[in-house]
């Protein structure tokens, strides 16, 4: 702006034959350079009004041409009132109660001789899983037959010394010393009878053999020795386990827990076999929450038919049927998922054939009229034979025009701005 000033004040200004003083000069460049100033500030002042203030895009909204309604095959409906079946989706596993459940060990130690058996074996009870060899069973049955052999001698000498004594021959405290040492006998026989059958081992002969025998009938699971190993007592040898009365234990949170009782039909699929699905029925409910997930445990019983291939800790999905009620609801596919909200799309009435400016010398071309939908946000419920539950956080009309098919691309067009092409 300096130099504008200098340049003006140094160049002689005239106007007809009058040449101005440098004072005069200087006062004209002062009007010179403040209606530049005002010209500029006018000029700048009507671009800014002359520009047009663009109107944000609404981000729930969407406008599609009747050709582009009619290419997606939008569908619309109205809210109806549905019998659906209430159900609480838990998870879970299949599981055996545990009387059908047993782990294999030994009452003594001993090193493993024989094993009779694979991993999956079916065996019945009381079948020869393995053997394990023990010295120490030989003093056990040479207590059993000392005792027993003591007893036969004793019961003959108690019953000559009570005949005695009967007769006042004797006196009397022999005949109670030989029925203390016949009852002392008799425990020690019976002792040693008791230990020898809880090895399965028996009492007639002499060996070092102890059995090792399935307790349940059931299928042979891990096999936790090896021939030649040693056998610690109170360490599990196998597993095995009775799969004919599976039942699940599913996981139900606080709640849900006031509308579970027992006599409840279930309907569960195996994680690794979403095809396959089979029902159930609850026959009990735990008392206690579990400290780890706070969840009570659900014990549902499958039938002994459909729990044929089912083996204990096979994680599955189950949806437990509440009761049926009636309820506004949807089709499933007009309730569409963004972000962590749920929407359903409502047509608007009321929308006029779009106006559309074109240059100068251009024939305006013809526009086809745009058909607007609007996003709603709902929560849903339960979904049942293919409807779903809504309940809406907005009151809408009853009659509102509810967008069943073509909602996911709707939800498509949304995110990306509501934009169409002409």
């Amino acid at each position: 702006m300096k130099s504008i000033f200098k340049s003006l004040t140094a160049i002689p200004i005239a106007i007809g034959s009058k040449v101005f003083t440098q004072s005069s000069q200087r006062w004209i460049a002062y009007s010179l350079l403040l209606m530049i100033c005002v010209g500029m500030l006018s000029s700048c002042n009507e671009k800014k009004t002359e520009e047009p203030q663009e109107e944000e895009k609404s981000t729930t909204e969407v406008a599609l041409t009747a050709s582009q309604y009619k290419t997606v095959g939008i569908e619309t409906g109205i809210i109806e009132d549905r019998n659906l079946n209430k159900i609480i989706k838990a998870n879970g596993y299949t599981t055996v109660p545990p009387q059908n459940s047993a782990e294999v060990s030994t009452l003594i130690g001993g090193t493993v001789k024989d094993i009779f058996v694979l991993e999956g074996t079916f065996v019945n009870k009381g079948k020869v899983l393995a053997t394990i060899q023990n010295l120490e069973v030989i003093e056990m049955q040479e207590d059993y037959h000392s005792a027993t052999a003591n007893v036969e001698y004793l019961q003959l000498e108690y019953n000559r010394q009570k005949t005695l004594s009967d007769e006042n021959v004797n006196p009397r405290k022999t005949f109670q010393e030989v029925k203390a040492k016949l009852a002392a006998e008799r425990a020690r026989a019976q002792g040693a009878k008791n230990k020898l059958d809880a090895l399965h081992v028996n009492t007639k002969g002499t060996t070092t053999i102890v059995p090792i025998v399935s307790p349940i009938n059931g299928y042979v699971g891990k096999i936790n020795i090896a021939k030649g190993a040693f056998a610690n007592t109170g360490i599990s040898l196998f597993e095995v386990v009775d799969n004919s009365q599976m039942h699940l234990d599913l996981n139900v949170y606080e709640k849900d827990l006031g509308s579970i009782s027992v006599g409840q039909v279930i309907d569960f699929v195996l994680t690794n076999q979403s095809n396959k699905s089979i029902k159930g029925k609850i026959f009990g409910i735990n008392k206690s929450f579990s400290n780890e997930s706070k969840t009570v445990a659900v014990h549902a019983k499958i039938d002994p038919a459909d729990a044929k291939g089912l083996i204990p800790g096979m994680y599955v999905s189950a949806n437990i049927n509440i009761t049926s009620a009636t309820v506004p609801a949807l089709p499933k596919d007009a309730v569409v998922k963004n972000a962590d909200k749920y929407f359903v799309f409502v047509q608007e009435d009321g929308q006029a054939a779009e106006k559309h400016e074109h240059a100068e010398g251009k024939k305006e071309d013809a526009h086809e009229e745009e058909l607007h939908f609007k996003a709603i946000e709902v929560i849903p419920g339960t979904t049942d034979l293919g409807f779903t539950e809504v309940k809406f956080v907005n009151d809408i009309s009853a009659n509102a025009k509810i967008v069943t098919k073509g909602a996911f691309y709707l939800l498509s067009a949304m995110k990306g701005g509501g934009e169409h092409t002409h």
